[in-house]
């Protein structure tokens, strides 16, 4: 049987506004899909209820998050919401060339500093809800969020949703099973995109050697 060929690990961002359901459907691509594994980003945000350190964030506070900035240790980071996010490089890096995928839940401004950082290696989905009614009831029923902060968050949905065009995929969740499979086709898709099969030019060779 034959191996399967090499290829270079991407990476898959998810962005949406607040209550679209990234969240969900980032966790059922990576029960659905092997090989695909969660950036864990560095926040100086409070760990909500039933949150990990090192599983759902790295917690740290603002000095810590500076100081790594200020050496280049992130790919990208953006101040979301007066609390600061980063996404470090060097474990997505080992884990591209690995032949490893890694998912990102980050906002616009996260997915142009990606998009910029490392362009053949990004894919973008943008996850839009299927309305602003749908949206809103969703936000409120985020036990942990409190009124003013629900309300600060729909005024930033429409700040979002304008940067749906510059995404090379758009979702609009309306379910999401239907959602999670459209996730599954691109992850598939892309995974075949010739540049990123490094084994290819080996593989044919050895082919045309045979014939």
């Amino acid at each position: 049987m034959q191996a399967p060929i090499a290829r270079r690990g991407l990476m898959l961002v998810l962005s949406s506004p607040s209550g679209a359901g990234k969240t969900t459907l980032a966790s059922r691509l990576r029960e659905d899909e092997k090989g695909i594994e969660m950036s864990v980003s560095h926040t100086t945000r409070e760990r909500r209820k039933g949150e990990k350190d090192g599983r759902d964030y790295h917690f740290v506070d603002k000095g810590a998050f500076t100081s790594m900035r200020d050496r280049g240790a992130f790919l990208e980071w953006a101040v979301v919401f007066d609390n600061y996010y980063g996404t470090t490089r060097e474990p997505v890096e080992r884990a591209l060339a690995q032949g490893r995928d890694v998912l990102f839940d980050v906002d616009w401004q996260g997915a142009a500093a990606l998009r910029t950082s490392a362009p053949r290696d990004v894919v973008t989905v943008f996850i839009l809800p299927p309305s602003a009614e749908d949206l809103e009831q969703r936000l409120n029923v985020r036990a942990e969020d409190p009124p003013e902060v629900v309300l600060r968050r729909m005024r930033g949905a429409s700040n979002e949703i304008q940067h749906w065009d510059e995404y090379d995929y758009v979702v609009v969740n309306h379910d999401v099973e239907q959602s999670a499979a459209a996730l599954r086709a691109i992850l598939a898709a892309e995974r075949l995109r010739r540049e990123r099969l490094t084994g290819l030019k080996g593989f044919v060779q050895g082919l045309l050697a045979a014939l």
